[in-house]
């Protein structure tokens, strides 16, 4: 089964967050979405865009404080910067907020479905049996991301998964589940999954190498 893009060619979902029922033989596993705080932080970086406001609204701030002219010239010298701030800040919760709200990751006992996209809804079918490997981030919490390397000549076109994809890997993307609750039972749930669908056994890595795969993941992965 090669990975299938069905676009937006349907305007009801016949089952949540799927394009069409499932066959008699397939259930859901699993479903669920992002959680709207913790993919604000971790895939739109609204932290660091709130200290990178903060820090220009100091710089603005500080000629009047350092003279001492008072309350309203301070005011005076942040009145543009400050609703900028606030725009901008709004804005990226906002797209953080739709995302969450339109993105839904569906785990059956033969694949995983990606429902994306806030104006144009799109679906991908990731069989099973094309999962070459999981990576699983730990973020904050029990939250984590699920990242699916794929096997197969198949690839789908990083902006089309954006944010829903493991950053900077551009020419070979890799299709990931961000920032979704009890990613570890999640994750356990696709290891079984993928073994029963396959016939192998997933190599589970030991307390140690878990924790220093995470360590590196989170060095090397940027988000």
């Amino acid at each position: 089964m090669p990975i299938e893009n069905l676009g937006h060619e349907y305007e009801f979902e016949p089952q949540f967050g799927l394009p069409e029922r499932l066959p008699s033989d397939e259930f859901i596993v699993w479903q669920g979405s992002p959680d709207v705080g913790m993919l604000a932080s971790s895939a739109f970086h609204i932290k660091k865009l709130a200290i990178y406001f903060l820090v220009l609204i100091v710089a603005c701030a500080w000629p009047a404080l350092e003279e001492g002219t008072g309350f309203m010239a301070v005011l005076l010298s942040i009145k543009w910067i400050t609703p900028l701030a606030l725009i901008g800040l709004g804005s990226v919760w906002m797209l953080a907020y739709m995302t969450s709200r339109t993105t839904v990751y569906t785990l059956t006992n033969k694949r995983v479905v990606m429902r994306l996209g806030i104006v144009f809804t799109v679906s991908f079918n990731l069989p099973l049996k094309q999962v070459a490997a999981a990576d699983v981030r730990l973020l904050q919490d029990g939250f984590g991301d699920i990242t699916l390397a794929l096997q197969g000549s198949d690839r789908i076109a990083w902006i089309h998964l954006w944010p829903s994809v493991r950053p900077w890997r551009i020419s070979k993307p890799e299709p990931t589940l961000r920032a979704i609750p009890h990613v570890q039972e999640v994750s356990d749930r696709l290891r079984d999954a993928w073994t029963q669908n396959t016939g192998l056994a997933a190599n589970a890595a030991s307390e140690n190498e878990s924790r220093q795969a995470h360590s590196n993941d989170l060095q090397v992965s940027l988000t």
